[in-house]
């Protein structure tokens, strides 16, 4: 513990690993997302870690290189992403018609993508597997089929 008396210069080093009853309140500031179209495609956005280049702000310009898996999986996430950062901006723009046509054919894509992923490899989610059996573990998982899956 620190005691009442103590001297700032002494007691306030970031290196002791407690914060200090001397140390600073943090005051962040967010500002509002403007409207803006998106530039990202899928694949890049995911990789990104945004679908928007104005809140592509690496962490100490440390940039992602891996890139999304190039795989129908890979394809499935990135969509879902995409929808999913569309849906936070609708959040806050719901009157950007431009950004909802986006989201639904997004939407549209996840969905029937998802179908073709599903008839081919089998269930993605668990409420997938059911109907007249449970084929949760039946199904080959995705890195159970080698190089095919493209």
């Amino acid at each position: 513990m620190y005691k009442q008396n103590h001297h700032a210069d002494n007691d306030c080093n970031y290196k002791n690993g407690m914060l200090p009853e001397c140390a600073p309140l943090a005051v962040p500031y967010v500002p509002m997302q403007g409207e803006s179209i998106p530039q990202y495609n899928p694949k890049e956005a995911l990789t990104r870690g945004t679908l928007f280049p104005g809140l592509d702000l690496p962490w100490k310009n440390v940039v992602n290189q891996t890139g999304a898996p190039d795989t129908p999986l890979g394809e499935l996430m990135a969509l879902g992403f995409v929808i999913h950062e569309l849906g936070l901006y609708l959040d806050t723009h719901c009157d950007d018609t431009e950004a909802l046509e986006m989201f639904n054919r997004y939407v549209e894509l996840y969905e029937e993508g998802e179908k073709r992923y599903v008839a081919r490899y089998g269930p993605l989610r668990q409420m997938q597997a059911g109907g007249e059996s449970y084929t949760w573990l039946c199904s080959p998982w995705p890195w159970e089929y080698g190089g095919g899956m493209k």
